[in-house]
């Protein structure tokens, strides 16, 4: 079964959408994950400049 996780403080970095939720232990983490087509790159971190960073360092090769 697949988890239903509420984002919120959603931006937008380019394609990239960096945004924070609570994992299933209640931990707070931040994902970055592009939105282009075919791209496929997201990734979790502990920390939101860490995701923020992912962000902005980001090239699609879609």
């Amino acid at each position: 079964m697949p988890v239903h996780r509420r984002f919120r403080n959603v931006i937008r970095i380019g394609p990239v959408e960096v945004g924070t939720y609570f994992d299933g232990r209640g931990q707070e983490k931040h994902a970055a994950v592009c939105t282009a087509p075919r791209c496929g790159f997201s990734g979790d971190y502990h920390d939101r400049s860490a995701a923020e960073l992912a962000a902005r360092t980001h090239r699609c090769k879609a």
